[in-house]
This record gives structure tokens, C-alpha cells and sequence, in this order.
């Protein structure tokens, strides 16, 4: 049996696309639900109560190996057992974090699939700079229950003067924090949004996009689904393809392999993405050097 844990809402697409692609990752290696492999799936909804409980639940239900989708699941899951297999999608610096000993030799139960490092906030920095050049402020939303979420800001605030930038940190929990925290943003102009990684932004998406519309604040995003869902832009891994990666390694424990011996892999593809639609709407005029670095233009 797998279990497979996610912060996300059973309605989102995110979280649909990153369970198929786990499922068609393990097909292609020969486990078919229903044949031979049973699936648990959890999911949380963006409140880090219920991802607790979630944990627990998949625990008590004994599986052979549980994927944890990104840090905040991997973190309760770490908390929750020493002894079942975990594979991690989607983790920053998981050494760093505390959730492996080493990169070659993680140890212990944990293993998997990172995503970016903390540097990639500097990247969002300077790809929000090059769309709206006159940004002098950068709000960064964030989830303070993500692990990796301090990483992010040291890189970005210590990157803040090169760019002529000031940076300020937004912890959002809920709705009337997310509107709080982008009214302020955009109060006085020059203002711009940067959203990072973690389970309170990523249940809020149509919210977080539509105020930046409105708000006329231009905004870079952690993950493609923001721009699929209204965002200016976005650059970073193909986490779906990540998800997709864990089944080599679930594959590898089903088959007897130690999780702490199987070294942690690192995500190759990046993708930058345009919402030209956004764009207009925001009055921006992309650069031409820009667009043509984009993987895709959305319009």
C-alpha cells in the first residue's frame, strides 16, 4: 500500500495533477491500482491542523511507503514516524531542514526529490524587477508554517540592495490576512508581490491573483499553476514532473531497497512562464529579451 500526503484541497486541480502523476509515474513500472497496489491519499486543505491529523491517520494505516507532497507534508510526516518509508516531492534543502543527514546518504527513512534552493528567491527578484522596473518594495506572502519559508527570505532580503528593493515579509494564514497584506503592498506604488511556497498561499490562489489585478501589483509565483490561475509569472521547476520522478523510488522500496541509502535527487528542468493577458491588464510591456527566454507565453 502507498499513502500519499498533500497540504492542498481534494477540489484542487494542483493536487489532482500531482496524485495522477504519481499514479501514471507507478504504471509505468508495472503497479496498476486495483491489480497489484493500493493507494491512501490525504488531503489537508492548507491547514496545517488537519495535516497533522492527516500524518497521523496514514500512519496508523501501516503503508509500505508514504510520498509526501512538499515540505509542510514531510515535516508532520517526519514527526509522525521513524519507521515507514517516505518519499519527499518538492522539499528545499532538506539537509539544511533537518529531514535527511546527508545528500548521497540521506539515512534514516526519508528520501526523495528536491525542488529549487533558496536562491531561486533572488531569481524572483530579478524577474519581477525586469517586468516593472520601477518596483522599489517587494511583499513576500508566505505560509509561517512552511520550514523552508526563513531560507527564502535571508536569500532575497540579503539580495534587497543590489535590486534598490526593500523586502518585507508576509506571514498570511487566511483570507483577511492575504487582502491585508496586499492592500498594504500596493499602498503608496511601487509595490510588488512575491509569493513563496507553502499550503496557506496555494489554497488561495484565485483570491491572491485576482488582488493583484485589481490592486494593479505585479507578481512572480512559485509554481506554474499560479499563472494557470491568473499570475503574471512564473519561473521554477516542473514539480509535476517531481511527483512523477517519486515513483522510481517508491518503485525501488516496494522492491526492498533502504530509503536511507538511496541518495536524494535534485530537480534539472525549469521553466519561465508569461501571462501576456496579465501583462496588459497590469500595464506592463514585457521586455523583448524577456519574452524570449520564456518557455511559454500564455496570452
Amino acid at each position: 500500500m502507498l499513502g500519499l500526503l498533500l497540504s492542498q484541497s481534494t477540489g484542487s486541480q494542483e493536487a489532482l495533477d500531482r496524485v495522477e502523476a504519481v499514479r501514471d509515474g507507478l504504471r509505468r513500472l508495472g503497479w496498476v491500482e486495483g491489480q497489484n497496489l493500493r493507494i491512501e491519499t490525504r488531503y489537508a486543505g492548507g491547514r496545517s491542523e488537519r495535516l497533522k491529523a492527516d500524518a497521523d491517520e496514514l500512519v496508523r494505516l501501516n503503508p509500505d511507503v508514504i510520498v509526501a507532497s512538499a515540505s509542510s507534508a514531510l515535516s508532520v510526516l517526519q514527526t509522525a514516524t521513524t519507521r515507514i518509508p517516505i518519499v519527499f516531492a518538492q522539499v528545499t534543502d532538506p539537509v539544511g531542514a533537518g529531514f535527511v543527514r546527508s545528500l548521497a546518504r540521506p539515512g534514516g527513512n526519508i528520501t526523495g526529490f528536491t525542488q529549487h534552493d533558496f536562491s531561486i528567491g533572488i531569481k524572483w527578484m530579478e524577474l519581477l524587477k525586469e517586468l516593472a522596473p520601477e518596483t522599489r518594495r517587494i511583499g513576500v506572502i508566505y505560509d509561517p508554517q512552511n520550514p523552508a519559508t526563513q531560507g527564502y527570505l535571508s536569500a532575497m532580503r540579503a539580495a534587497g540592495p543590489a535590486f534598490s528593493v526593500d523586502i518585507a515579509g508576509k506571514p498570511v494564514r487566511e483570507e483577511s490576512e492575504i487582502r491585508q497584506a496586499l492592500a498594504a503592498m500596493a499602498d503608496g506604488g511601487n509595490g510588488g508581490l512575491v509569493v513563496l511556497p507553502g499550503p496557506a498561499p496555494s489554497v488561495s490562489v484565485d483570491l491572491v491573483t485576482s488582488l493583484a489585478r485589481d490592486l494593479l501589483l505585479p507578481g512572480v509565483y512559485p509554481f506554474r499553476y499560479w499563472v494557470n490561475g491568473g499570475g503574471l509569472a512564473f519561473y521554477g521547476i516542473d514539480n509535476i514532473d517531481l511527483h512523477r520522478q517519486t515513483a522510481i523510488y517508491v518503485d525501488r522500496i516496494f522492491k526492498g531497497e533502504n530509503p536511507g541509502e538511496l541518495p536524494i535527487q535534485n530537480a534539472t528542468r525549469f521553466e519561465l512562464v508569461i501571462n501576456l493577458r496579465e501583462a496588459k491588464a497590469l500595464g506592463i510591456n514585457p521586455p523583448t529579451s524577456l519574452l524570449a527566454r520564456a518557455s511559454e507565453l500564455v496570452d
